[in-house]
């Protein structure tokens, strides 16, 4: 028996944003038995609203979280028994920033094929509009919770930036956005830019790209909101 395909589907960024989701991502889904999701109730949701005669008892479903080794052994065994399988993750593209990366690092070791497919991503879309270099970029996920730590690690950013012509790019818990942004106003130099991006794909989306002195004269409240952040010295 040959092996299962794993197919990484890309969901929306914004709850409402269903053009953002090419028309052959449901053939994938079609082909699919099995769904490895990061949120169970979100995951279904957005399938049924792209396939609205799915019917979501026939499939299986798995929450991912951080691939448990029950998990993983249920994700193996599956492709061992032929079964087409899709990765979701909570929003944007599965594999990134996002713990499915796990299961896809399994399969890749066993064999299987993956069929990464097209969606948004906030990384790639706020790199895209913030005018920043698209030739040298990192991804950095969250940067450290400790004060101290955080500031030290802008730094590290600003100066290795600097040094790399490299774009940082970094995210944060909605709740943390302003003291976030607090933090590299307050310690970067006046001509790095900063790009800060909010609601991707929403209609109240904002992506801004200034130096730090012109974003020192008028500082964006964005608390709660979903916010991508990038830099560049």
């Amino acid at each position: 028996m040959s092996k299962g395909k794993v197919y990484l589907i890309p969901t929306v960024l914004y709850e409402d944003a269903l053009a953002t989701i090419p028309a052959y991502i449901l053939d994938a889904v079609k082909r699919c038995s099995v769904f490895f999701v990061e949120n169970e109730k979100t995951a279904r949701r957005f399938l049924k609203k792209i396939w609205r005669e799915m019917v979501i008892d026939d499939q299986q479903w798995y929450t991912i979280h951080k691939a448990e080794e029950t998990v993983l052994r249920s994700f193996l065994q599956l492709l061992d028994e032929g079964k087409n399988i899709a990765i979701l993750s909570e929003a944007g593209c599965p594999g990134v920033a996002d713990p499915g990366q796990i299961l896809v690092e399994a399969a890749q070791k066993k064999g299987a094929e993956v069929k990464p497919l097209v969606g948004p991503s906030s990384i790639l879309l706020s790199l895209m509009a913030s005018g920043m270099n698209g030739q040298c970029f990192q991804f950095h996920g969250y940067l450290p919770i400790d004060s101290a730590e955080r500031k030290k690690k802008i730094k590290e950013l600003e100066n290795d930036s600097l040094k790399r012509n490299c774009t940082q790019i970094f995210i944060e818990t909605p709740y943390r956005n302003n003291a976030l942004v607090k933090d590299v106003l307050d310690h970067c130099k006046p001509d790095t830019r900063f790009c800060i991006a909010v609601d991707i794909t929403a209609p109240s989306e904002s992506i801004r790209t200034k130096n730090i002195a012109e974003w020192k004269k008028n500082v964006p409240d964005i608390h709660k909101r979903l916010g991508i952040f990038l830099m560049q010295a």
